[in-house]
């Protein structure tokens, strides 16, 4: 355990406790929350409630946890990762649904990162031990294209891109009802959801999140829609259509109605990154590859 003693930025001003803590640590909002319920977070030197507000300038104290153990990559065969492309600096796989990009705690179930070690495929060494090439993430229950780094000048160049947002990334969804208008922009910022530890939320204060739409095909209960984002937030697609109240078909997470996917003949929460397009890492001409289409989602 180590303590930590620093002051309350402005741009803190005013949060609940827990959350300074989130923001200032790195720490989960159920880890910073524990913390705090257990006395090891000082407000200028005395333990408060999680559910306090803090004030730009105070103090906090924090007697921090020894960082978790390393998550082991182990190389395992994925059923149904294919690789679309691969050079000595990257490799582009079609991900299935039910895998993870990267080991993480708890999970116990496939990885991009396994997958591609059981096939022969080198990584950059470049990031966390856990997390070494992985330049951007798909959720365990989306499917489709994902670059990962093989070497280091791929990994840099390929993070600086995807934070610049030089990277062009299209979805199709398959979203409830009928979005008004068929083609629109979400602009809404996004942050951690203030209940849920798992979860986030459209948040006034949050992180900027652009995501740019078009219906491709309307059902009786459900729309077809092509998506390109412009920032790349955790579960942007998600969260943005939820606040509009076309949350995508199977997503119970975010309120999605457990009866319409069955109704539909899926048996997912359905989102499909079909495609990716960047500059080539090393020889920097544009380089696209895309994925399955869902032009067959009814049935697939």
């Amino acid at each position: 355990m180590s303590t930590r003693s620093v002051p309350v930025p402005d741009g803190l001003d005013g949060l609940r406790l827990d959350q300074a803590v989130s923001r200032l640590f790195g720490l989960s909002r159920s880890a910073a929350a524990a913390l705090v319920e257990a006395g090891d977070a000082l407000v200028d030197g005395v333990p408060r409630p999680k559910a306090d507000k803090v004030s730009a300038g105070s103090w906090l104290e924090v007697h921090l946890p020894a960082p978790p153990s390393v998550v082991e990559v182990v190389p395992q065969a994925v059923p149904g990762l294919r690789v679309v492309y691969a050079d000595d600096d990257i490799v582009v796989v079609d991900k299935p649904v039910g895998v993870a990009a990267h080991p993480s705690p708890g999970w116990t179930g496939p990885t991009v990162i396994g997958g591609l070690a059981a096939i022969g495929h080198r990584i950059s060494t470049s990031g966390a031990a856990e997390r070494q090439g992985v330049v951007h993430r798909l959720d365990v229950g989306t499917t489709g294209v994902m670059v990962v780094a093989k070497s280091e000048q791929a990994y840099t160049v390929l993070k600086r891109a995807f934070k610049e947002r030089e990277v062009e990334k299209r979805y199709h969804a398959v979203v409830q009802g009928h979005l008004d208008p068929l083609r629109g922009t979400i602009d809404a910022p996004i942050d951690r959801h203030p209940t849920h530890d798992y979860k986030w939320a459209v948040m006034s204060g949050g992180r900027p999140s652009v995501t740019h739409y078009d219906t491709l095909e309307a059902f009786p209960s459900a729309s077809l829609v092509d998506v390109r984002l412009e920032t790349g937030r955790t579960h942007q697609i998600r969260v943005h259509f939820s606040a509009m109240r076309h949350p995508c078909v199977g997503d119970l997470t975010y309120g999605a109605d457990p009866t319409l996917a069955a109704r539909l003949g899926l048996s997912r929460q359905w989102l499909h990154a079909r495609a990716l397009s960047f500059l080539h890492p090393r020889t920097g001409k544009k380089f696209g590859s895309s994925a399955t289409t869902l032009g067959t989602w009814r049935t697939r």
